[in-house]
């Protein structure tokens, strides 16, 4: 036998074997490039800022994108319409899929609704404690004489008194009826300069006073604005002792423009 014919003969099962693979080879390529453009490997998407949108704009700009929106929550935001989208996952910026889900959290189209408490009977601060805690506001201070300076005798919505148990909009305002012994009439007016808008407020509620107005100059633009300035400046001020009376009002005038600002000793050492 030549040697020609041995290796034509020769180990013809190399022959399959080398057959085999290469099928298999392609095959591998076929699939993993079909996988590859299928999933968009390696090919990702910024996900918009949905924030204040309402959801009918929010999904118009999903589906531009290829996203898909689902509501899954509700909560209340006094900061946004109703409606409009409150938080969202993933966040802005976030780098996703394209065809990804987002979910979001809408600011309630219906405001939820409140138990009034009953607050008769209450300290002042503790009747403005409970109304914080149920998401309520105080609106007025209004002093009858009683016994006791500054306890609760009745509480009022929209003018008219309101029975506990009462379901009414939550951050509703309340009007609270309190006490004035006729020998306690008279209150020193707080200094509540360079105080951010909360503080400055609980502290003229605390000393028995009404916020007449608060004014909010050019600096202050929007609502986290308005929490965040100080007082620049109040009427009357401290003092000015010819409106003492309790239950008088409080004009004060807010900036986002710290040299306008004289802060009092007590929050500079605090810091």
């Amino acid at each position: 036998m030549s040697t020609e014919d041995i290796n034509n003969s020769g180990h013809p099962w190399i022959w399959t074997l080398a057959g085999i693979l290469s099928v298999l080879a392609v095959l591998y390529f076929i699939a993993h490039f079909s996988l590859t453009k299928y999933t968009r490997h390696n090919e990702e998407y910024e996900v918009p800022d949905f924030y204040g949108m309402q959801f009918d704009d929010a999904r118009a700009l999903a589906t531009k994108n290829g996203f898909r929106l689902e509501v899954t929550d509700s909560v209340y935001s006094k900061v946004l319409p109703r409606g409009a989208i409150f938080r969202q996952n993933p966040s802005a910026g976030s780098m996703v899929k394209q065809g990804r889900r987002i979910i979001l959290t809408i600011n309630s189209v219906i405001q939820k609704k409140i138990e009034m408490p009953l607050l008769v009977g209450f300290s002042l601060r503790q009747a403005r404690t409970e109304l914080s805690a149920k998401g309520l506001q105080l609106e007025k201070l209004k002093y009858e004489n009683d016994m006791a300076t500054n306890n609760v005798l009745s509480q009022e919505y929209k003018g008219r008194p309101i029975a506990a148990g009462t379901l009414i909009p939550q951050d509703s305002k309340i009007t609270l009826v309190v006490g004035q012994n006729p020998n306690d009439e008279k209150a020193s007016v707080p200094d509540v300069i360079g105080y951010t808008y909360k503080m400055a407020c609980d502290i003229v509620w605390d000393n028995s006073f009404n916020i007449e107005k608060c004014l909010f100059d050019d600096t202050v633009i929007s609502y986290s604005d308005s929490l965040t300035a100080s007082v620049y400046k109040q009427i009357p001020s401290p003092a000015d002792s010819s409106v003492t009376t309790r239950g008088s009002g409080v004009t004060l005038y807010f900036t986002k423009d710290h040299t306008k600002v004289a802060r009092p000793a007590s929050q500079t050492e605090n810091e």
